[in-house]
Order: structure tokens, then sequence, then C-alpha cells
């Protein structure tokens, strides 16, 4: 039962953190918030990484939800199977879930999928934005160790790894835009609030 329990939440993470806030922004404001560019710089290799590890990460949840035996041929990190540890995990992957909830509906019509060169959008400083720079990344990168702490094996241990460094470059990316569009704002607010938390 856990394994089609996970696969749906994977579903419903993307749903309501990524699809819905889309969706919303396209009806408010009539622009596509879909902006991760298929070119052949820095950040399309970013692209690129995130569309495959989110691809691997789907096929994973599916057949682990339908084969029970999946994490024993991916290589299951003994020393993490622990009923505690898994109870973590959960608790990590609700948490991520709800943060980033929380973090992408204060993001209001400034929500985007990746950056938007064409349509400025106000800088969001707070809320959750007052306490970390990058809520939604945030987010994702808990709700990647929750994974992890449910199924340690590795595959999910290289997943994290792959998808904390594309995020890494994401942000950084990210942050050089946000610096050039909003200036002197954008230097205060990185001093005042952390990258993370």
């Amino acid at each position: 039962m856990e394994g089609p329990l996970l696969a749906l939440l994977f579903l419903a993470y993307l749903a309501v953190a990524f699809v819905w806030p889309s969706v919303r922004v396209w009806r408010q404001t009539g622009l596509n918030p879909y902006v991760l560019p298929s070119t052949d710089d820095a950040y399309g290799f970013v692209t690129s990484g995130f569309r495959l590890v989110l691809a691997g990460l789907g096929l994973y949840l599916v057949a682990q939800a339908f084969r029970s035996d999946v994490d024993r041929l991916l290589g299951v990190l003994e020393w993490m199977a622990h009923p505690t540890v898994r109870l973590a995990g959960w608790a990590l992957l609700i948490a991520s879930l709800l943060w980033t909830v929380v973090a992408q509906s204060q993001m209001g019509r400034s929500w985007r999928i990746g950056i938007d060169h064409e349509h400025g959008t106000p800088l969001v400083t707070s809320g959750l934005y007052a306490w970390s720079r990058n809520p939604i990344f945030l987010g994702m990168r808990l709700s990647m160790l929750g994974l992890l702490l449910l199924r340690p094996n590795a595959l999910t241990a290289a997943m994290i790894v792959a998808a904390d460094v594309l995020m890494q470059m994401q942000v950084r990316l990210e942050e050089a835009f946000l610096l050039q569009r909003h200036g002197a704002r954008y230097r205060d607010y990185m001093r005042k609030t952390r990258r993370w938390l």
C-alpha cells in the first residue's frame, strides 16, 4: 500500500505545486508561466537536467507502486532502513508539500517556472520569502530528502544529489537575473535574507 501512496503523493505534489499555480497565473495574466529554455547554455543544461530527473523520478515511483522488489533491485541502503527514518521521510514529504504550496501562493502573479526575461514581475520578499530567498526550492530539497529516507537506495541517493546540484545552479542563475532586474533592492534583500533558511 505504501508504494501506490508514495506515487499518488508525487502526483499530488506536481499538481498542487506546479500545475495549479501555472494555470492560476495563466488565467490571471494571460501569460504562460513556463519559461524554461531548450538552449545549449548553462540554463538550458539545468532545464534538461531537471526534465531528466523528473522523468526518472516519475518512472521510479510508478515502478515501485507496482513492484515491491524494485528497491531491492536498486541496492537498498540497509543502514537507513529503519521505521523511525521512514516516519521522518513521510513527515518531510508532507511538510515539504505544505511548505511549497504556501510559498507558491505567496508568489501570486510573480510565479514562473524558470526565468522570464520578457515580463517583469514584482519582487516578493514577505511571508516565507522573508525567511528564505528560495522557499520553493527549499521545499523541493526537503521532499527529495524525504524520498531518500522513505526509499533509501542507490537510485534515490543519486537523484537527490543530481537534483540538489541542479537546484543550486538554477538558484544562482535566478539570483543573477534578479540582481540585474531589481538592482539595489535585491542586493538589500540578499543581505537580509539567507539563500535557504
